[in-house]
């Protein structure tokens, strides 16, 4: 079985996240995978970008949902895009990833989620 899948890779948000208030004060960079399963196969899309994921506007609307309010884990922004991103284009599942550059001699900390459309 083949399955076709759509990626963002290394998508740079800032956003004012983390558990101690000094943490959120200034904006963190972090960096978001998408990875999309739509609902249609890559040969039933007919060419037609209303059938598939804008990649460019999902991209620009995951920037701006990370910029809408602090948080403190980046759990709830992860289950956030995840949620918003299934809702808003004709997937059957999305998985995020988000990588956080917070702990000293550690290269990141990341958290990942998947989310599938209820059928």
């Amino acid at each position: 079985m083949i399955t076709d899948a759509i990626e963002i890779r290394g998508l740079e948000i800032d956003t004012h996240i983390g558990v101690p208030d000094a943490e959120r004060a200034q904006a963190q960079r972090l960096l978001v995978d998408l990875q999309m399963i739509p609902r249609r196969g890559f040969d039933q899309m007919a060419d037609r970008i209303d059938a598939t994921v804008d990649y460019f506007t999902l991209s620009n609307e995951v920037v701006a949902w990370a910029a809408e309010r602090p948080r403190l884990l980046i759990e709830t922004l992860a289950d956030e895009i995840a949620t918003r991103t299934l809702r808003g284009y004709p997937l059957i599942e999305v998985s995020v990833t988000i990588r956080k550059f917070i702990l000293p001699n550690t290269e990141y900390v990341a958290v990942h989620c998947t989310r599938t459309a209820q059928v």
